[in-house]
């Protein structure tokens, strides 16, 4: 396949805005019934996803106004540190970007987890075997956590979900996974100096990116 005669196409994958590759008459190319998308143009992951989860842009949405729906289990007025845009590397601090990806809700799952220090990074990629995306997400954070052998040094983590944000530091009353969320507060409590952060997903940040082709590329590992 030649990339000169291949374009990309605005769809929708699932929630997200997603540009779809297609050939040169603006057909989607397909391969074992999936497709080629990514999540920015810019970006330099692309993921194959089954076709039939690629859909047209309806026209209307753009109309529409995001509904701000508060969680029913949220009892606590603090607000999520949101970051947008791709934050600097900081020396002598650990970030860990995680991501949890799920194909059904629940389905075949996997986690996704980028850990930097200075100038080394580890990456990791795991099949979790069946679960819910919340769970997924959890517990790259928890894997996450675990991986790291000194509890002293300040630590940023960076997740692009509510869910997990919210159970985890805002004090959201979980009625599900009380036990993980309860694991992994216990391993918060280790460290001296941790502080998460909710970033917005697919809009170019590098290290959120990362996690999230390592998460979806476990989804189907065994």
């Amino acid at each position: 396949m030649e990339k000169e005669k291949t374009g990309w196409k605005r769809m929708k994958f699932r929630k997200n805005k997603v540009w779809l590759n297609t050939d040169k008459n603006g057909k989607p190319i397909v391969k074992n019934g999936k497709v080629l998308i990514k999540y920015q143009l810019e970006q330099d992951y692309e993921y194959w996803v089954n076709k039939d989860n690629v859909k047209p842009i309806d026209p209307r949405e753009d109309n529409k106004k995001v509904s701000n729906k508060k969680n029913p289990g949220k009892t606590s007025k603090k607000k999520a540190l949101k970051l947008k845009k791709q934050p600097p590397v900081e020396q002598d601090m650990i970030c860990i970007y995680t991501d949890g990806a799920s194909s059904g809700n629940p389905g075949p799952s996997g986690i996704g987890i980028l850990l930097l220090y200075g100038s080394h990074e580890k990456e990791i990629s795991k099949h979790i075997g069946v679960a819910t995306n919340n769970i997924a997400e959890l517990e790259a954070i928890r894997v996450a956590l675990l991986e790291l052998k000194r509890t002293d040094l300040p630590v940023k983590i960076f997740t692009d979900s509510s869910y997990a944000y919210g159970v985890l530091t805002l004090e959201w009353k979980a009625k599900k996974n009380t036990e993980l969320i309860k694991s992994i507060k216990k391993i918060i409590s280790k460290f001296s100096k941790l502080k998460f952060y909710k970033v917005k997903g697919h809009v170019g940040i590098d290290g959120n990116e990362r996690a999230d082709y390592l998460a979806t590329s476990a989804v189907t590992k065994t």
